[in-house]
């Protein structure tokens, strides 16, 4: 039944969503609403159509700008991650986590609570022909145990910040970050220090681009 029920979301995945090119990271390809998501092209209206279908915000149906940006961070710096494990918290599409492996990481673990993310990290990653273990539900009162902890975009909502910094902060390794400037962000200040900036496309954001830092968790390289 449990082989059933996730050929299911695998079906649903492929059935509302194209593999295209992300934008910004051209080396991977994900099942997105479409081949490039613009307001003109109906963008808005999909995502609310699959949110309705889904029962939750499809976060795993879009390349969102964190994602992208922390994506091309790890391919541009694949020494970040080669030889090591890698823990992708919040995966939603899988982009990063499908960067990590790319970028020679040994083994890759993309959690999500959303069972149609994981899903989408597995349709997304045989695209890609790397493999990537998926890891369901919520994660925050542990402790990672991999080598690497990368998270795309996980401060927009203050329960999920207050959370969610504790648990990186319990990591024993690296620990990296992509945060888009937008009005409202709940990053703490004087825990993570600035790796990188990207202009990254975020046409789901009402803009072309928006400016995205890579963070990483001071005291790590």
């Amino acid at each position: 039944m449990e082989n059933d029920t996730e050929d299911d979301a695998e079906d649903f995945v492929r059935a509302h969503t194209t593999l295209a090119a992300v934008p910004y990271v051209p080396e991977v390809r994900l099942h997105t609403i479409t081949p490039l998501v613009t307001r003109d092209a109906g963008g808005d209206d999909r995502v609310y159509e699959l949110w309705e279908r889904a029962g939750r915000l499809p976060f795993w149906a879009c390349p969102w700008a964190g994602g992208q940006a922390l994506a091309r961070h790890v391919l541009d710096h694949p020494e970040i991650v080669r030889g090591r494990t890698v823990l992708d918290l919040a995966t939603g599409s899988g982009l990063v986590a499908i960067a990590a492996a790319l970028a020679g990481a040994a083994l890759v673990v993309a959690n999500d609570v959303d069972p149609y993310a994981l899903a989408a990290v597995r349709v997304n990653a045989r695209a890609n022909g790397v493999a990537v273990r998926v890891a369901e539900g919520d994660l925050l009162d542990g402790t990672p145990s991999q080598q690497v902890v990368l998270a795309g975009d996980v401060y927009f909502e203050e329960p999920l910040a207050r959370r969610v910094t504790p648990f990186l902060s319990r990591a024993g390794g690296a620990v990296l970050i992509g945060v888009p400037d937008r009005a409202c962000s709940y990053l703490p200040e004087g825990v993570f220090e600035q790796a990188g900036v990207h202009r990254v496309p975020a046409a789901l954001e009402n803009t072309p681009s928006k400016r995205t830092t890579i963070y990483r968790l001071s005291g790590t390289m």
